[in-house]
């Protein structure tokens, strides 16, 4: 297939014809042309993945319809995508690994396509100009890859004991559907999935439809909010489901593995305390539904904050559901503008459990910190020395303890430098700001600084960014 850009095929036109062609450009403007069209790069360039996500356009929306087979560990797959051209395109990339592309539209007509190992690249019948909003069809199958990360753990479309698990952190979603699979493009989600009767397919969001016909049950979930495509999941087993309605009105929706379900149910009616608790604290909760996925402890090594409906390997502790309900807030809703960032959504989510332990009368967010810093566990924990939180090693350690643990540290020196007015002023202000949206480390030391209050806590914030967000090894405490 002929990939090239329009000016690579210019070369090959007579001379006459291409100085026609240039004094016809001219008059007309391109106006609506597109004849300037030149590729979308196949990446953002994100320090840890460079691959990852694609430049040229902004995905609005996605539809997916799946239809999943457990024994076959079949899927079959159609995905809709609205889109918005950034820059007039002769093509552009998606992401997916695997899976059979059968046929590609844009806007309709068929669009030539070529596979290059986790790159999609589309080519339109028709350019696309600079603000054009587009739908491209995507129609794929295949037995969807389970992913090994740089850390070693496994992401992707996860094979579990009755069905499947799908997990996108960081890169998993590009295994079960094509899409810009890069934190900084977030887009509203319909999952439409069908399976066989008498298993359940759970999504993000709320339930719109269930129906069951010829042997199989279709359900449609809907997010109407932005997300992140490593936030979305889709989890096909058997479950006990139930919506329960917090006192403000918001639908809790549980699904859990019968196996798991005595002590399943009991961790999870916790959710609408905890939430009333995050909401004091943090803000209005930013999403139309809440929930929670309990799946078997063998099914998944980690729990991750899906949008709206964190899944969790086995019952949760109570920290837990605490750290995944404020991801919520601090990772969800305000999402990072690239992996370097993940310090924003782990420092903030381990402090949210220092906090909630402190205000049920636990130890302090001080004792912990002090803890970690110089208790009898402190040379266990010399791995939160190892780098700055907001510096990762590479892609392998951006989940490690610094990032996590040091990072909590690092928003309980702020609290300490202004306060717990202005602390929580910051904190709630932070999550309304960039509710919905995307921010980085220098979006958040800026609000950090304006915010703070006096000449005095400004210089003091200043300095925790030097000794704790970015400086190598383990700060003298002052």
């Amino acid at each position: 297939m002929d990939l090239r850009s329009p000016a690579a095929r210019a070369a090959t036109v007579p001379r006459t014809v291409a100085c026609a062609l240039a004094l016809l450009v001219a008059v007309s403007g391109c106006a609506g042309s597109g004849v300037d069209g030149t590729p979308g790069a196949d990446g953002v360039r994100d320090p840890y993945f460079p691959k990852l996500g694609n430049g040229g356009y902004d995905v609005a929306h996605y539809g997916l319809t799946l239809g999943y087979d457990p024994d076959g560990r079949h899927l079959t797959g159609t995905a809709e995508i609205t889109a918005r051209a950034a820059k007039n395109l002769s093509s552009f990339n998606l992401d997916l690994k695997g899976l059979d592309v059968s046929a590609v539209t844009v806007e309709g007509k068929a669009a030539r396509f070529q596979r290059a190992g986790q790159e999609l690249r589309v080519r339109p019948a028709d350019e696309l100009d600079r603000g054009e909003t587009f739908v491209a069809t995507v129609r794929y199958s295949g037995t969807p890859e389970t992913i090994t990360d740089a850390d070693g753990s496994e992401e992707g479309w996860l094979k579990t004991a009755d069905g499947a698990l799908a997990l996108g952190q960081p890169a998993g979603s590009m295994a079960w559907f094509p899409g810009n699979h890069h934190p900084s493009d977030k887009a509203s989600y319909d999952i439409v999935i069908t399976v066989p009767k008498g298993l359940t397919a759970v999504s993000n969001g709320e339930l719109t439809r269930e129906s069951t016909k010829n042997g199989r049950t279709t359900f449609a979930w809907h997010s109407a909010e932005p997300m992140a495509s490593y936030l979305a999941t889709v989890a096909v087993g058997e479950y006990e489901m139930k919506t329960t309605v917090t006192e403000d009105g918001l639908p809790v929706i549980t699904a859990v593995d019968p196996s798991q379900a005595k002590a399943g149910k009991k961790a999870l009616a916790k959710i609408p305390d905890i939430l009333e608790w995050a909401e004091y604290n943090f803000g209005p909760y930013p999403f139309s539904s809440a929930g929670a996925i309990v799946d078997r402890e063998e099914d998944a090594a980690y729990a991750l904050e899906t949008q709206t409906r964190p899944v969790f390997p086995g019952p949760p502790e109570t920290g837990l559901i605490v750290h995944e309900m404020a991801h919520q807030w601090f990772g969800d809703s305000v999402t990072p503008r690239s992996w370097r960032d993940m310090w924003l959504n782990e420092g903030f989510a381990t402090y949210a459990e220092w906090l909630y332990e402190e205000d049920q009368g636990g130890d302090s967010a001080q004792d912990t910190f002090d803890a970690l810093y110089e208790g009898e566990d402190a040379e266990d924990n010399e791995a939160i020395w190892d780098f700055p939180p907001a510096k990762p090693t590479d892609a392998a350690h951006i989940s490690d303890a610094p990032v996590y643990e040091r990072g909590a540290m690092v928003i309980h020196k702020i609290r300490r430098a202004v306060g717990d007015d202005a602390f929580y002023d910051i904190v709630q202000g932070w999550a309304k700001t960039y509710r919905h949206k995307n921010a980085d480390t220098r979006d958040f030391t800026e609000y950090v600084e304006k915010h703070a209050g006096s000449d005095e806590a400004r210089e003091k914030v200043s300095r925790i960014w030097g000794d704790w967000l970015y400086g190598d090894g383990k700060p003298d405490r002052p």
